[in-house]
């Protein structure tokens, strides 16, 4: 469930939710104070301060985001890490070679020297939040225009930041939330060392695969170990063989009590982005328009690289999280869209716009807020293609992405720094060689380019593209690009590189009009300039600056409206937590899934012909044996995975999942099918978080891995 940082749903969400409850809610929790009460009726043992507190050590302190995408928890003092496997992916597919295959094998470090570093991996503290809010509010006003509006938030933000930080070489930034209403200042400590300890193989860590992705019951050992090292001092340091491992203000207890139905669970996290408060208008035109045509070309990118997957091991190890990363969303959104429809969202949010607009009628200020949102949807209307063809064909296919980058070095130039520019777009391009197949890329760019020249309108396509379709000659268009163009191939774009350093060496400058006569360059450059001419129409940016306005108005109107609820900033990847309970729930009528999947179970689904659902002989043989140590429940399961009603989505895979006394039971992965809506609506009936069972995490660790070094490490609560 790893959500990445496009905006799926643009400008037009409103960020922010309802009323205060056990289950929905992605809480700040250094404004704990507003749900204390009620969690601990629900069951927490804990006090404010042990949770969140910037004066002494807290679990907030054993939270980290991990690689800005996921979440990790420390849980030895040694600074180990707990992640998702999904997490981990990346990072173990570019540690593992045909020869050292960790992906299929996986790997378990039973030493710190065995341990491997990940370069560009970070694991990132928060040291803590504030309100800031009247210091940026006080300054701005009703007849600003929402550019001047935006400058003098970035001005204020600079100088609060500054402040915040000071000497102390940690890192701050300001966030807004409720749509603008509110600003909240961070104050965080990145950690730039950290290594692969142990991952179990694929057929644990991503059992079922895209088949069981975003299902329930679920039987997948989702889990990688990481560790976190420091420099002098336990401070952040680059890698250094002289790093020792990271001793944290705090590390999860970890219980093998295992738990019961109903019992109290708190997930923390750094969810991704949430839409709850998404108009109906945006409803539709998602499920209308945008996440059918982004289903169907990441469709047609998946069998492109699972046909060159399957003919080559290299390819498929270079592949694998680009693969995973792909299929992820590909199935998110055709299950967002059919749960959007199955639980009448649109309906829902036609009823809240109902009360909205009888209220607006004694209050003007907010009269003419959800027309100005309907209308916006209208004008935007024209360019969703066009949005969801830059994020899949230019952002998403890497050959494209790398390529577009190079057209900033004309802006850059302008300054004096178009050297520097080229420098650094020309490492991502050799980085991209490395492990690129290029015909798959290439491939995948004919394939879409035929996609998107039957979706855009004829008289905005760029002429050639225009041309080439008419007279069904887009596959010869690309491969005439291709053959020309220094792109190519790594050796080609040498051979540039070449040309560039013997420029700079005359002092001419970057070569730019080599650069612009490129073909393949033309070629991407092209589908950028038809969707900025769209994006830059007088009536779209005044559409844009509207709906901002319009939305922040509605966000104050509602919270005016519904003035007695407790309301929740949406997610924006910033530390969150939500508490809920261990419940099962019912899909249908008649049907009711438990609070655990057992290991018994998982082995069942076993398909020797289908490589989603492989399992070692090694896990077979424990299982036969009933070899599961100190971590079976009190019947003598081997627990694999739980569900609570714990409120999470993208960024929180990873997330700790912890009982009432603050201890680990578990580790968030993923949500269920029947609540794919969940990240616009919350479904409290039927939305859950499926978690990993920590005792099944140790399982693997000590029994199937054998790295008793790793148990050891860490406070087991029995």
């Amino acid at each position: 469930m790893k959500k990445q940082t496009i905006a799926f749903l643009f400008l037009f969400t409103i960020l922010f939710s309802g009323a205060a409850k056990a289950d929905e809610g992605m809480w700040l929790p250094f404004l704990l104070g507003r749900n204390y009460e009620d969690m601990k009726k629900h069951g927490l043992n804990l006090t404010q301060e042990e949770i969140y507190s910037i004066n002494n050590s807290s679990i907030k302190d054993a939270i980290v985001s991990f690689g800005g995408f996921c979440t990790a928890e420390v849980i030895s003092q040694k600074g180990l890490l707990l992640t998702n496997h999904h997490c981990g992916y990346d990072a173990i597919a570019e540690a593992s070679t045909e020869e050292n295959n960790h992906l299929d094998n996986g790997f378990w470090a039973k030493s710190l020297d065995q341990e491997i570093a990940i370069p560009g991996l970070t694991a990132t503290f928060v040291i803590s939040i504030a309100d800031v809010t009247e210091q940026i509010t006080n300054n701005l006003t009703p007849e600003m225009t929402e550019e001047e509006r935006a400058i003098k938030i970035k001005e204020i933000s600079a100088d609060l930041t500054a402040e915040a930080v000071g000497e102390s070489g940690h890192k701050a930034f300001v966030r807004d939330f409720f749509e603008g209403n509110e600003f909240y200042l961070f104050v965080t400590e990145t950690y730039q060392d950290v290594r692969l300890a142990g991952t179990p193989p694929e057929s644990i860590g991503k059992f079922g695969h895209d088949s069981d992705n975003w299902m329930y019951p679920r039987h997948t050992g989702d889990f990688s170990l990481f560790r976190i090292y420091a420099g002098k001092d336990n401070s952040p340091a680059p890698f250094s063989k002289e790093n020792k491992p990271y001793n944290p203000k705090h590390s999860l207890p970890v219980s093998i009590k295992g738990y019961e139905k109903g019992d109290f669970a708190m997930v923390f996290g750094f969810p991704g982005s949430t839409d709850r408060y998404l108009s109906s208008f945006g409803v539709e035109q998602a499920v209308n328009l945008e996440q059918p045509k982004r289903v169907e070309i990441r469709k047609a990118k998946l069998d492109i690289m699972k046909k060159y997957m399957k003919e080559s091991t290299s390819v498929r190890l270079n592949y694998a999280s680009k693969h995973a990363q792909v299929a992820n969303y590909w199935k998110y959104f055709i299950g967002q869209s059919e749960q959007l429809k199955n639980n009448k969202v649109a309906d829902k949010k036609r009823k809240l716009e109902a009360r909205f607009t009888a209220f607006a009628e004694k209050n003007p200020e907010y009269k003419n807020v959800l027309n100005t949102i309907e209308k916006t949807y209208k004008i935007k209307e024209k360019s969703v293609y066009f949005d969801v063809y830059q994020s899949e064909f230019i952002y998403s296919v890497d050959l494209n992405l790398n390529v577009f980058r190079f057209s900033f070095i004309e802006e850059y130039e302008e300054q004096g720094m178009g050297m520097m520019a080229y420098a650094s777009f020309k490492e991502r391009m050799m980085d991209f060689y490395e492990t690129a197949n290029l015909d798959l890329e290439f491939e995948t760019v004919a394939t879409v380019l035929k996609m998107y020249y039957n979706d855009i309108p004829k008289d905005m396509l760029p002429e050639a593209i225009r041309v080439a379709g008419e007279k069904g000659k887009l596959d010869k268009l690309v491969e005439k690009a291709r053959k020309k163009s220094l792109f190519a191939s790594q050796k080609k774009f040498e051979k540039f590189d070449k040309l560039v350093k013997k420029s700079g060496e005359k002092s001419k400058g970057f070569p730019i009009d080599k650069l612009k006569k490129d073909p393949f360059f033309q070629l991407v450059v092209s589908i950028n300039d038809a969707y900025t001419k769209i994006t830059e129409k007088e009536e779209y940016v005044k559409a844009m600056n509207d709906i901002k306005r319009a939305n922040r108005l509605f966000v104050k109107g509602y919270r005016e409206m519904d003035k007695d609820k407790t309301f929740y900033p949406n997610a924006n990847s910033t530390l969150r937590l939500t508490y809920g309970s261990i419940l099962p729930y019912s899909p249908k009528e008649g049907v009711e899934y438990d609070i655990y999947t057992t290991l018994e179970e998982g082995l069942k689904k076993e398909d020797p012909d289908n490589p989603e659902f492989h399992v070692s002989d090694k896990l077979k043989e424990l299982h036969k044996n009933k070899d599961y140590g100190r971590y079976a429940n009190e019947k003598g399961e081997m627990v694999v995975n739980f569900i609570s009603n714990n409120d999470i989505t993208g960024g929180n895979s990873g997330s700790p999942v912890l009982n009432a006394d603050g201890h680990l039971i578990g580790t968030a992965f993923d949500g269920n099918w029947e609540a794919m809506s969940g990240d616009i609506f919350f479904e409290k009936d039927i939305q859950r978080t499926i978690s990993c069972d920590i005792r099944y995490v140790l399982f693997v660790i000590e029994k199937y891995g054998e790295a008793h070094n790793l148990i050891e490490e860490m406070e087991i609560v029995e």
